[in-house]
């Protein structure tokens, strides 16, 4: 039997956080190790508790540290840590810049508890998950803003990496890569490490941002 999912769940508004606590302690593989109110409950959390969760599950405005600068903090102190942003902020500048900073997945509150599972399971799965509203927002604001910045060198990416990175852009786990491209999961891990090293990305949402800023992939809607 496979691991249960440990969640942290982060959320001021202690009623919504109580019902999704409900909801997800419903779910026979996954786990609820700790909840906070804010920020800095969640770093003093994360600092205390032996146990860490697999995936954050972060509100964006909270009091005393907000769920941006609690993400960007997490991205460097606990980089295994996946953020899905759960807010019910949907502008496209919002949603951008949580991308950036980090999040791996990103539903707005009126979501459906279905989806809520869902993109925790792909999130644990593959290790980020964008729905088609977030991959569109993706596309637009960071291939617009694109022209502002210098394009990055893609010539030191070997055209097996470029194939491996195109495929993570549509969503596919390491074992459907190696499948699909006859090789070992421990081949197609090798490469993704080296993309992840060679591209300067954090995690695969970061590579996935890369992906699209340099072109490499056009993300099918």
């Amino acid at each position: 039997m496979k691991a249960a999912v440990k969640i942290a769940l982060v959320d001021d508004e202690v009623l919504f956080r109580k019902g999704i606590a409900f909801l997800l302690q419903r779910e026979e593989n996954i786990e609820i190790i700790f909840e906070a109110s804010n920020g800095e409950e969640l770093l003093a959390s994360l600092e205390e508790s032996e146990t860490k969760p697999d995936i954050i599950i972060m509100d964006l405005k909270m009091p005393v540290l907000n769920g941006v600068e609690a993400t960007k903090i997490i991205r460097k102190s606990y980089p295994d840590i996946k953020i899905i942003a759960l807010t019910s902020y949907d502008t496209k500048s919002f949603i951008a810049n949580m991308i950036q900073v980090g999040a791996v997945a990103y539903l707005i509150k009126n979501t459906t508890p279905k989806d809520l599972i869902h993109t925790i399971n792909e999130v644990a799965k593959k290790g980020f998950y964008y729905n088609e509203n977030v991959l569109k927002i993706i596309q637009e604001t960071i291939v617009s803003s694109k022209t502002s910045k210098v394009n990055l060198e893609t010539s030191f990416l070997s055209p097996r990496e470029i194939e491996i990175l195109q495929l993570i852009c549509q969503q596919k786990t390491t074992t459907e890569i190696a499948e699909r491209l006859f090789l070992s999961p421990r081949t197609v891990e090798g490469h993704r490490n080296n993309l992840l090293l060679k591209t300067e990305s954090r995690n695969i949402a970061g590579l996935v941002v890369y992906a699209i800023q340099n072109e490499i992939a056009v993300l099918t809607l």
